[in-house]
């Protein structure tokens, strides 16, 4: 399992007329998470696509525990819990700074051919990379 933390302070743009976070813009909170995660281990979406691979979501669900509200700092917690193959799935946990679940998610990518725009297996690169978090520690 691999984890990272991302903290994103909420813009009033990002609210609706309640004040709350509107539910359209946690998706993008979570596409923040998950490129960060990227990162941090030097697998930005740049150095993928350089490879000649997409990496479109197939699927999102989420759900909806408490509502943030403007200028909230929250924690966009985002785990792999499964090495990828022809697809990589992220769960979001999003908390507010009293440390209060608002809403858990997941995505669903595929990698994709840039010229075939069929699947295929995950870079080795990205496998070599995210081993070591997924083997049994005795």
């Amino acid at each position: 399992m691999y984890s990272s933390e991302t903290k994103i302070r909420v813009r009033y743009g990002e609210t609706d007329k309640m004040g709350y976070v509107y539910y359209g813009v946690y998706p993008l909170y979570y596409e923040v998470g998950r490129t960060e995660l990227m990162r941090e281990f030097n697998f930005p979406y740049s150095k993928i696509e350089e490879m000649g691979i997409m990496l479109p979501v197939i699927s999102l669900d989420i759900k909806y525990f408490k509502a943030a509200k403007y200028d909230d700092l929250l924690t966009i917690k985002t785990i792999i819990k499964e090495l990828p193959s022809a697809r990589i799935t992220f769960n979001y946990e999003v908390y507010n700074e009293q440390k209060e679940l608002l809403n858990q998610a997941n995505t669903t990518l595929v990698f994709i051919d840039e010229k075939s725009r069929k699947p295929r297996k995950a870079p080795e690169e990205l496998l070599n990379t995210l081993s070591p978090y997924f083997r049994n520690k005795k």
